[in-house]
């Protein structure tokens, strides 16, 4: 069986097309019609304010054109620094309508990282929030590294009167000398329109730094004909329709969170709910107040929103399509949060070199569980796109043999930012390396194993985290759960486990060692368990392993 022939298509629902035709050339055409079809149809919601796109619209045109005014030209990039707030929509559509690039900055990022993300990119103006400017961004303009010479500021306040206390407890707009309010800029420009920009689909839309975990993060040129494709990938997937309500979980910053959220949104031309950050307690509230149809997130954050205070099932029937992605989902913690929610969460796989999606579950249909090393697929690869699994020597593995992942379609990026050699080694020839391990199963269905920098070498055995995780998950005290390599006198390395309990329930270490040890080969189960509160987490809820490693 060859992966060329794409063997998956098997999976896809009955009528359902193997390739589609992408809509829309850039990000920007797609912003563009929907202000031009339904210009009074909401676009955000954002606690007690709903933004149409024809509101956002004239507020991004606003932006633009104060850009071009100080100078921005094509292909310049703006730093967008913000948290889920209107300003970053504004803000991207903004740096396309005046024919430049934006830079999704982690809000998160201290001084050190923020740095080298503007020395990087060459962003020549930032839109950042007023208490990260005043925080961290001044210093680091103060030093005169960066080609930054135009600052807006925002407030998490702006766009909304609501001022929830559980997030916005003490603060109040902050002005720098030096910035410019977003809001008085937009007051300023109004009704102005920056000259139409010259955008293709092979152009940058937006660059979105990778996490670094194996050196400097490397700016991914996500394209605009990335984000056109994708955002199609998504709507038509999921199958949302226009109007149902989009829950954006997932930081904008992030490749789901810009593909997941604001992409699809604006194709759909459905509204986004955002509340600024995600905490369960506000995003519940947000729920029941807009009552969205779809979101994409990462486990952890289901897991958290399942335990918000007084959360009932009857809270989230309006959520009838759930996707998850960015970690791994263990099947019992899938079937738990399905009693939970009361829809089945399908998992969705991709990359910052993907612009999100490259596999997904089918909707309406349940992922299998691998019988041997009980992993949930990921999906089946996307409408256009083929993946193989090869092996080191670079050539394709028989079915249901472990290799990584080599992804070629229209949403893999054209390289990284700056970095030809980067790109030439990871995306050689368009074919993306994702460094995840994995295989597919006879019928199609793709399992990943884990990254290979993961792996586990004891006594000369691999083993992979995820398999022993997903053994821990299934224990019912077990709330989270991760593994690591630690180093061993005898056996080189050998498996540590960090666990954190769910609310009311206890096991000691022993009892855990005793429960992996009943399903798994001598060499996997974990010799040693930690419990945690909480584990280390990206701000998009991946669980952050290196971080434990460092522990050791």
């Amino acid at each position: 069986m060859s992966y060329l022939d794409r063997p998956w298509l098997a999976r896809y629902p009955e009528n359902s097309p193997a390739d589609i035709a992408v809509e829309y050339a850039t990000a920007l055409d797609v912003f563009d019609a929907a202000v031009s079809s339904d210009p009074d149809r909401p676009f955000l919601h954002y606690f007690d304010t709903t933004l149409t796109f024809a509101e956002i619209d004239r507020a991004a045109n606003a932006l633009a054109s104060a850009l071009v005014a100080d100078g921005f030209a094509a292909g310049d990039r703006l730093a967008v620094y913000v948290q889920n707030n209107p300003a970053y929509v504004i803000g991207i559509v903004a740096a396309w309508k005046a024919g430049g690039i934006a830079v999704a900055i982690n809000p998160m990022n201290r001084q050190r990282e923020l740095s080298y993300m503007l020395i990087d990119s060459g962003a020549t103006a930032l839109l950042t929030l007023d208490d990260l400017y005043a925080d961290v961004a001044e210093e680091v303009l103060g030093s005169g590294t960066t080609s930054v010479r135009t600052v807006f500021t925002s407030s998490p306040l702006d766009f909304q009167t609501r001022n929830d206390r559980r997030l916005f407890e003490g603060v109040e707009r902050r002005r720098s000398e030096g910035t410019r309010d977003l809001v008085e800029t937009i007051e300023s420009y109004d009704g102005t329109v920056p000259p139409a920009p010259a955008l293709a689909p092979g152009d940058v839309a937006v660059l979105t730094y990778t996490s670094g975990t194996t050196g400097e993060p490397k700016g991914a040129m996500n394209t605009h004909g990335n984000l056109a494709f994708n955002a199609q990938t998504y709507r038509d997937w999921t199958g949302l329709a226009p109007g149902e309500g989009v829950l954006g979980i997932a930081p904008l910053f992030h490749i789901t969170g810009l593909v997941g959220h604001v992409m699809v949104a604006m194709l759909a031309r459905s509204p986004l709910v955002l509340t600024h950050r995600f905490a369960p307690d506000v995003a519940l509230d947000a729920i029941r107040e807009w009552q969205p149809v779809f979101t994409v997130a990462a486990i952890t954050a289901y897991n958290a929103l399942s335990a918000a205070p007084g959360a009932t099932p009857a809270d989230f029937e309006s959520l009838r399509v759930l996707y998850s992605g960015g970690a791994p989902i263990a099947p019992a913690m899938a079937d738990r949060l399905e009693t939970v929610f009361g829809a089945y969460i399908h998992n969705i796989y991709g990359l910052t070199e993907t612009s999100s999606p490259s596999h997904g579950v089918p909707r309406g249909v349940r992922a299998p569980v691998d019988p041997t090393s009980g992993a949930l697929s990921v999906g089946v690869p996307v409408f256009n796109t083929v993946v193989r699994v090869v092996g080191e020597d670079g050539e394709d593995v028989p079915v249901g043999e472990i290799g990584e992942f080599v992804t070629k379609g229209p949403q893999v990026v054209s390289g990284y930012w700056n970095k030809p050699d980067k790109t030439a080694e990871s995306i050689p020839g368009g074919e993306l390396r994702t460094g995840d391990v994995g295989f597919m199963d006879s019928d199609g269905w793709f399992y990943v194993v884990d990254r290979k920098k993961d792996m586990i070498n004891a006594s000369g055995y691999k083993v992979w985290p995820r398999e022993v995780e997903d053994v821990l998950y299934s224990h019912p005290a077990v709330r989270e759960a991760a593994v690591v390599g630690v180093p061993d006198e005898y056996r080189g390395e050998t498996v540590k486990a960090y666990v954190s309990l769910r609310n009311g329930e206890s096991v000691d270490a022993d009892e855990l060692v005793a429960y992996c040890k009943t399903q798994m080969a001598a060499y996997k189960y974990p010799r040693q368990v930690e419990f945690v509160v909480d584990l280390p987490k990206t701000v998009t809820g991946k669980i952050l392993r290196r971080e434990l490693r460092d522990l050791r």
